[in-house]
């Protein structure tokens, strides 16, 4: 990445740096991107422990027999049937 940059270009960066920014804040601009950095580590070494918890959880599952369907209660399909009897009957 720094490859091509030289010794002198980085010279001249940091000289740009501390005069757009000045003296007082370079030690804040430091610390703020050094906290950013260490978040960004930390979020890829959680993101690679969730993705491991989920696949043991996959796994567990595929091991595990399926779970049995529950029937609906019969409670529930009488109202519906009901309604229903009541929209078709013949209005006199």
């Amino acid at each position: 990445m720094f490859g091509s940059l030289g010794f002198t270009e980085l010279i001249l960066i940091l000289v740009i740096v501390l005069i757009i920014f000045g003296a007082g804040k370079l030690p804040q601009l430091g610390e703020g991107l050094g906290k950013a950095i260490k978040g960004f580590k930390k979020s890829v070494h959680e993101a690679d422990a969730i993705e491991a918890e989920a696949q043991a959880q996959a796994a567990q599952q595929q091991t595990a027999p399926p779970a049995q369907a529950i029937p609906a209660a019969p409670a529930q399909a009488a109202p519906a049937q009901a309604a229903h009897a009541e929209q078709s009957a013949p209005r006199t």
